[in-house]
């Protein structure tokens, strides 16, 4: 299974992060451990929500539709 998740600051509650991980929990550690350069500095993070795919494609082609402004749109509305 392949899973796109979201995760949101605890301290720096306007600030959200979208990735894609095998182990959605294990990926959650390392985000909250600062092992990920890109999202140390707004740790520690919650999990907001996850949309799991049995396609690693499916998942990538997701993960980059909310990166954009419209899926950040989407996200906040719906997610």
């Amino acid at each position: 299974m392949n899973y796109v998740y979201i995760l949101k600051s605890l301290e720096h509650g306007e600030r959200y992060y979208v990735g894609i991980t095998a182990d959605l929990r294990a990926r959650l550690v390392k985000h909250n451990e600062n092992a990920v350069p890109h999202t140390a500095k707004y740790a520690p993070w919650a999990l907001k929500t996850y949309v799991a795919f049995s396609s690693r494609t499916q998942a990538f082609a997701f993960e980059k539709y909310l990166k954009t402004a419209s899926g950040r749109a989407f996200a906040k509305k719906r997610l």
